[in-house]
């Protein structure tokens, strides 16, 4: 087993090497009469690249459902229909998940590298710190893609425990020898490939697998990583629960991101649809194990980083009702990467026997931004001080008593062109405003082009769900709508600007690359 210590600064590898043990003990707090044994528990679900109408629940027009397991879930909780990711790409979307804060505070603005030597900066406090500090056990399973050397390692951002890859499942690529960065190719079709073995095109990645800060297998075989994730998050799950402390366990899926993976049955369907079937199945098994150990003390609550990556053609996720036509029409996808709809809105679930509310369908205005104050609300724990957030506690939503969310949501541009970070399209209430457009590139290949508007695009959701005809900018009804954006976008511009913001440093250097055997062209091991 190589160490991952020797990528870290000597007295950073020192600290790290105490953690080799399953559970840490919490850096902040070293006695049980510092937190409470009835605290609830917390398990985040985080999909990768998956559609709003990925979700059988979600979408009616579904002729089948490859998500029974989410289904039920969905069925026994409840369900968000009108739920946003905070940017449109992997590492704002996780940064404003663990931090309650937009990329124009928190300074995550766009993805890391491999190659990255910095990454969510450190004065900025996680979810799980916080939640360390009143007694939780904390373990993340899965993607992190917040900084993978020295300190921006997840053992020194609240983790206790990590298992998983650093970032996406994409950054490995071995179909091509010596082809170790993005972007991908879609795992390809070729006439003679049966369809029942489509989805297997890609089976090792030239990523590291890390437990810990050691890499305990390069490449990583993708068609088992399914399996171990579940097994981790099971062990986990039951040595928090047996240590009788409460956790905070967040499941950072490779699914639904290309290369993708195939359910171990294959179907007659696609290797998207084979994919989905297997996420489904691991949030099933993580589910049935806090069902059988901890069942009332739990909250569940899954959701997705970003909408599908259209790129990807028959590789990506449904976007449902979410068309972005207006974008669509002009070229580019509407999809992953953007502002529109199909790029935020994600599917989302939040499960808690006898505390949330079975089979109830909230249309509050919602985001991942809501899950760091909500769950320190319920951990009965303080915000961090000399910072103002952008999420809200919404556990009166999560008990049935409101409907109350959001009144203003913003949106940043995360990659199809334009600024990282800048508000390109704001929504308020059930209007949606775009003081930019544009489009990621679609299947096709086609990119839509930067627009700036100086009076905004703005559409009627509650009319227009597909985004399609704007409003006539010489309509009594926009002219209403205007003076109330321009003083939402004005508020936030001058709150940021008073603010405690921070920077991240996307500096990179080619030894910042975790790898086993650096000799070697794409990091390959086969014994560690």
């Amino acid at each position: 087993m190589l160490v991952f210590g020797i990528l870290l600064k000597p007295w950073v590898a020192v600290a790290v090497l105490g953690c080799f043990l399953y559970l840490c003990t919490p850096v902040f707090n070293s006695g049980p009469e510092t937190w409470d044994s009835k605290k609830p528990n917390f398990i985040v679900i985080l999909a990768d690249d998956i559609g709003w109408g990925d979700l059988g629940a979600n979408w009616a027009a579904a002729t089948s459902t490859n998500t029974p397991n989410l289904d039920k879930m969905a069925l026994d909780g409840m369900r968000f229909e009108d739920f946003h990711s905070a940017a449109s790409t992997c590492s704002p979307s996780r940064a404003s998940l663990l931090t309650g804060r937009l990329g124009i505070r928190n300074g995550v603005t766009h993805n890391f590298a491999v190659t990255s030597t910095g990454g969510l900066p450190l004065n900025e406090t996680t979810l799980a710190e916080v939640l360390k500090r009143v007694g939780y056990t904390t373990g993340l399973i899965g993607k992190w893609h917040l900084g993978h050397h020295d300190e921006f390692h997840p053992n020194f951002r609240g983790f206790d425990y990590y298992y998983g890859i650093p970032y996406s499942n994409d950054m490995g690529c071995t179909d091509t020898p010596g082809y170790n960065i993005p972007p991908c190719p879609a795992c390809p079709l070729r006439p003679e490939t049966p369809r029942s073995a489509r989805g297997a095109c890609y089976t090792d990645l030239a990523l590291p697998l890390l437990e810990n800060s050691a890499i305990v297998e390069q490449p990583v075989n993708l068609s088992s990583l399914p399996e171990r994730y579940t097994q981790k998050a099971a062990r986990f799950i039951e040595e928090a629960s047996a240590s009788g402390q409460p956790f905070f366990l967040y499941v950072a899926l490779a699914h639904m991101h290309v290369p993708l993976s195939s359910h171990p049955v294959s179907s007659r369907h696609g290797p998207y649809e084979d994919s989905l079937r297997e996420m489904d199945d691991l949030v099933g098994s993580i589910k049935a194990k806090v069902d059988s150990a901890v069942p009332r003390d739990t909250l569940i609550w899954f959701t997705g980083d970003n909408g599908p990556w259209a790129q990807k053609c028959e590789f990506a996720g449904s976007v449902g009702p979410f068309l972005g036509a207006w974008q669509t029409a002009q070229g580019g996808s509407s999809a992953k990467l953007t502002t529109w709809e199909a790029g935020h809105r994600v599917p989302a679930i939040a499960y808690w026997p006898e505390r949330v509310p079975g089979n109830v369908t909230t249309p509050a205005l919602l985001s991942v931004l809501d899950i760091f104050p909500t769950l320190v609300f319920l951990a009965n724990a303080t915000l961090p001080e000399n910072r103002r957030f952008d999420g809200k506690d919404v556990s009166e939503i999560l008990f049935g008593r409101s409907q109350e969310g959001h009144r203003i949501l913003y949106h940043p541009n995360s990659g199809a062109g334009g600024q990282y970070g800048k508000i390109e399209a704001v929504r308020l209430g059930h209007y949606k405003a775009f003081y930019t457009t544009g489009g990621a590139e679609a299947c096709d290949g086609s990119i839509g082009p930067e627009q700036h508007h100086e009076l905004p695009l703005v559409f009627n959701l509650d009319q227009d769900i597909q985004e399609d005809m704007p409003l006539d900018r010489r309509s009594e009804e926009y002219r209403k709508v205007l003076p109330k954006l321009t003083r939402a976008v004005d508020y936030l511009l001058s709150d940021v600007a008073t603010d405690n913001v921070t920077m991240a440093d996307y500096s990179q250097a080619p030894w910042a690359v975790p790898c086993c055997n650096p000799k070697h062209i794409v990091c390959r091991c086969t014994e560690l």
